[in-house]
């Protein structure tokens, strides 16, 4: 993120205004010249339509037919109406985005050949339909027009072109379907202009290929047109509207109907966008219907007598509207293997794997410092040509914990078929706290955003020698003066006395937290009792448990190569030191026993970032903030530098921004599986507070 441009709202954050008007100079006198003759006409409180100097300053045919052929820069200048300054000056942001990126030399030639291709290219189309019996022709030949939303819908346009895959393609969607419904349905000769535009910079910048995109995006084209066709439908019953295939007025139809209409139109979208195959079949049967009803209509039109006809409404815009109707039912059969999920579908058709096969792999092939969490209750598993991927299925999305299993060499296969049987179940893929080599094996295309920093201890050498380590040597110096004793253990192996006070412990803790114990990568006492799981005990001489950890195992082809820290729980009023030391103590005895590695695990939400990383991670640093005061993460954090250790970056991996609204209610579900609404909300206090603080 580091490398981007800055946006220009983190530098009005970082410089003020001032900073942003000087990086956009070709903008800024464009506007304010805007502005200044609209103060000076009165446009901005009079229509100017109504003044006398409209006809003299104003574009179109008319105006060329009389040779006034300077007014495609004079009325470039002008606004319309009062109302029609705000979207007019709110539409240069597209050129705001080009100067900002490529430079005012750029900025200005996009606006400037877009304006005049703009004005001119709509007048001849004008003048060679205007010799056809069409009466919409004849009455836009006779319209005039001023403003600049020509160029700065070109400006849009190519500023649309900047944006990174996939969202250059869903912007030209949006860009292309509103002023396509725009021309159908109003055909002004501003709607004219601003299609010509549209066209020119897609015929220059080529920013679309007509290729089979991936099932994200088909669906994602699939619910962008439902969208389109519902807003017309709406248009046409709310708003009059007099385009070149007819006329609509209030009344027509029903707003009851177009109610039910619309409403049928929004659930049939959302489930188009999730891949599901009712949507489809749905879609499928409405885009028949319209498409049946439009041939009806022509045939009815060219057989009966004028006198024998009777309309309700314009049949026009109702053939309009099914031409519509046949291009999306022509997509959905294209793309109908895209919408093959059902509510409840299986990932794989395959039977799934098993604990134990979960475990084989990680015993036959090893994995990373998280992956033995894939053993925990609550994941599913799904097994790829070339291995195995855990994941959560919660809030419409498949969340892959960890890495996928298997060996190394199969990674980049395994997660490209996770995605595409997650895809295919209408879920939304992503992979949380990867390593870098899952993130390198991801589509190209994919974010990437830091969920924590694993804390790796090197156990080889390792000496609890110099100034640095003085805290850990403390604590172990002081448990020995007090009789406090280590135990690397098993929990099934302890007695029941013991078992009852690591409980105890453990409920305690639970209990200020106000929520029940989080999931997903943070284990409870239940994952702890795997015979495979250690325990480390600090116990008293009288017999009290003073803290415990737990630590799983990392496994490496076969041995297990190291050891990662998931519980640490303490007595309240006990003694001090005790993380400090069993700590220490368990990365002295798990080097005597030859492993290599003490994973500390990683805090979320920790991760320094560098000043210029961008807005997301800002928003990251203060939900930590708010945070703190209920789980300690960035407390935590700074207790695991006590221990000197070296960082891995952990990610989630996820397609695009679209997904990280349902991303995090995904995860809130995984790491609070059990968290009523009443606790979540007292929890919420917590937060509020610790956010005043």
């Amino acid at each position: 993120m580091s490398s981007e441009t800055p946006t220009p709202a983190e530098v009005t954050r970082t410089r003020g205004p001032w900073s942003v008007v000087a990086r956009v100079p070709a903008t800024t006198v464009m506007v304010l010249a805007v502005v200044v003759i609209g103060i000076v006409s009165q446009g901005l409180w009079h229509s100017f339509k109504e003044s006398p100097g409209f006809e003299v300053v104003a574009y179109g045919l008319p105006a060329f037919m009389d040779g006034r052929w300077w007014t495609p820069l004079t009325g470039t200048f002008f606004v319309v109406h009062p109302w029609v300054y705000i979207p007019t000056l709110a539409s240069f942001v597209g050129m705001v985005t080009l100067e900002w990126r490529r430079g005012w030399r750029v900025a200005l030639a996009y606006y400037w050949v877009g304006q005049l291709f703009a004005v001119f290219a709509a007048a001849l189309v004008i003048w060679l339909f205007a010799f056809l019996p069409w009466p919409w022709a004849q009455h836009e030949a006779l319209a005039l027009d001023v403003g600049p939303s020509g160029g700065t819908v070109a400006c849009l346009a190519a500023a649309a072109c900047l944006l990174p895959s996939p969202w250059r393609t869903r912007a030209w969607l949006v860009l292309m379907g509103a002023g396509a419904v725009a021309l159908l349905y109003w055909g002004s000769l501003a709607d004219v202009e601003h299609a010509i535009a549209i066209l020119l910079i897609l015929v220059v910048a080529r920013p679309l290929r007509m290729r089979r995109g991936s099932m994200q995006e088909q669906r994602y084209v699939a619910f962008i047109a439902v969208l389109a066709l519902a807003a017309i439908e709406l248009i046409t019953t709310l708003v009059p509207t007099d385009g070149p295939f007819g006329t609509t007025t209030l009344g027509d139809v029903s707003w009851i109907d177009t109610a039910i209409d619309v409403v049928i139109l929004l659930l049939v979208a959302r489930g188009l966008f999730r891949g599901r195959l009712w949507a489809w079949i749905v879609g499928v049967v409405l885009a028949s219907i319209n498409v049946v009803l439009g041939i009806l209509v022509i045939v009815l039109y060219f057989a009966l007598p004028r006198t024998e006809q009777s309309w309700d409404g314009d049949p026009s815009v109702a053939v309009a509207t099914a031409v519509l109707w046949a291009v999306l039912l022509v997509y959905l059969l294209w793309v109908r293997a895209t919408f093959r999920a059902r509510r409840r579908s299986r990932l794989s058709p395959s039977a799934a794997p098993t604990v134990a096969d979960v475990k084989d792999a990680l015993h036959e092939h090893g994995g990373g410092t998280l992956s033995w969490m894939t053993t925990w209750s609550g994941n599913a598993y799904v097994r790829t040509s070339g291995g195995i991927v855990a994941y959560q299925r919660r809030a419409g999305v498949a969340l892959a914990l960890a890495d996928p299993l298997g060996p190394a060499a199969t990674r980049a296969k395994s997660v490209t078929e996770f995605v595409e049987m997650a895809e295919r179940a209408g879920l939304v893929p992503c992979f949380f706290s990867a390593d870098e080599a899952t993130r390198a094996a991801v589509p190209e295309g994919w974010r990437s955003i830091i969920v924590a920093d694993d804390t790796i201890v090197d156990l080889e050498g390792l000496e609890f020698t110099g100034k640095r380590w003085a805290a850990v040597r403390t604590s172990m110096n002081r448990a020995g003066r007090e009789d406090v004793e280590f135990r690397m253990t098993r929990l099934a192996d302890e007695p029941w006395g013991v078992q009852q006070q690591l409980r105890a412990i453990s409920d305690m803790w639970v209990g200020d937290k106000g929520l029940p114990e989080m999931g997903f990568t943070l284990g409870t006492l239940e994952e702890a009792r795997d015979p495979e799981v250690r325990l480390a005990l600090a116990v008293s001489a009288n017999g009290d448990v003073e803290g415990f950890l737990s630590w799983l195992p990392i496994y490496g082809e076969g041995e297990t190569r190291g050891w990662t820290l998931d519980l640490m729980r303490r007595r309240d009023g006990g003694f001090g030191p005790v993380m400090e030391f069993l700590i220490g103590s368990s990365a002295r005895f798990f080097a005597d026993e030859g492993a290599d590695i003490l994973s500390l695990s990683g805090a979320p939400l920790t991760h320094e970032y560098p000043p210029d990383a961008g807005v997301i991670i800002e928003l990251t640093d203060k939900l930590s903030e708010m945070l703190e005061p209920v789980y300690g993460f960035r407390s935590l954090h700074r207790f695991k530098e006590k221990f000197h250790p070296r960082y891995e970056s952990l990610y989630l991996l996820y397609r695009d921004e679209a997904d990280l609204a349902r991303i995090g209610m995904g995860l809130t579900r995984a790491f609070l599986p059990n968290a009523t609404l009443r606790q979540l909300a007292g929890s919420g206090g917590e937060l509020l507070r610790g956010a005043r603080d």
